[in-house]
């Protein structure tokens, strides 16, 4: 059976990353003839070659690069591991961490944040805001215990490691300027608006919304810009260089003179409270997600 040393593997890491055993040495207050023998006797053990040794420094061996793949999965277990004793032995108690992203963040989660600490005002409240496959990694890294995601009817989230609780649904909407002809319609059809020109969030959910839409409908989107965010596409639109489609959610602070007019077809993305399958909540987490299901619920109620 392998006994393996997390030292040297964490040593090999920090070679790979400063690019000499010499920097590797000086970052971790070793000598680097200390160094160098750690990863010889990791080599030793491996029985390959980890480092290719160069007068001007150090890089990784294929079977390096691969070691490093399987030493990062180990440091999360460990983490995991370690954070899961602490809830065991009370260091987290009185403590909620959960996760957000942005269009939430800016709207629903305020809401939720508020409510809860009327109710437990001793618990502290960490809240981190990420996109989805970050705020994933962080709840399987035990760095916090729930969170906020979304997905598309063609993009479902499919985890075995975790479990959620559909919270709402999240319509698309169409964003024209004021003075727009179809301001005041009551719902949009995307024929319609085969001629206009559109403001995309660059590289985002949304754009293959447009897309998808777009082209069920028989034509490709003409995208006149390519925005960084709502209030940046809100501004293009304000100002006429074409429309745009955005979340309900994304819209909690709309321009007066902005229109989001509902359109008729569009998808609606779930918001969706997720957790590890199989872990028990603190506490503070139990309570937090009664909280979120009254807040989504009177979002519901009054939408």
């Amino acid at each position: 059976m392998l006994d393996l040393d997390l030292r040297r593997l964490r040593l090999l890491r920090e070679v790979s990353r400063l690019g000499s055993l010499t920097a590797a040495a000086a970052e971790m207050s070793f000598t680097t003839s200390a160094v160098s023998q750690q990863v010889t006797k990791l080599e030793r053990e491996m029985g390959v070659a980890l480092l290719e040794r160069h007068p001007r420094g150090a890089v990784l061996t294929e079977a390096g690069r691969a070691l490093l793949r399987y030493a990062d999965d180990i440091d999360r277990i460990i983490e995991a591991a370690r954070a899961e004793m602490d809830e065991f032995a009370g260091l987290r108690r009185g403590q909620l961490r959960v996760g957000t992203f942005p269009t939430v963040g800016a709207s629903l989660m305020p809401e939720v944040v508020l409510a809860f600490r009327a109710r437990h005002p001793e618990v502290a409240v960490t809240v981190v805001s990420a996109r989805r496959a970050g705020l994933i990694d962080r709840l399987k890294r035990r760095d916090i215990e729930l969170t906020l995601l979304w997905d598309y009817p063609w993009q479902r989230i499919k985890d075995e490691e975790l479990a959620t609780v559909t919270l709402m649904s999240d319509p698309t909407l169409l964003l024209l300027p004021r003075e727009h002809e179809l301001a005041h319609a009551r719902a949009a059809r995307v024929e319609d608006l085969r001629d206009q020109q559109w403001i995309v969030r660059d590289e985002h959910p949304v754009a293959d919304v447009l897309r998808r839409l777009c082209q069920a409908a028989g034509f490709e989107p003409s995208v006149a810009f390519a925005a960084n965010d709502y209030q940046e596409t809100q501004g293009m639109v304000a100002a006429g260089i074409g429309i745009a489609l955005a979340p309900q959610l994304a819209l909690s602070a709309l321009r007066p003179d902005v229109v989001a007019v509902p359109l008729e077809s569009s998808p609606s993305r779930r918001i969706l409270l997720a957790q590890l399958a199989g872990r028990h909540l603190s506490p503070s987490a139990q309570q937090a997600t009664e909280v979120f299901r009254s807040i989504a619920g009177a979002r519901r109620t009054t939408a």
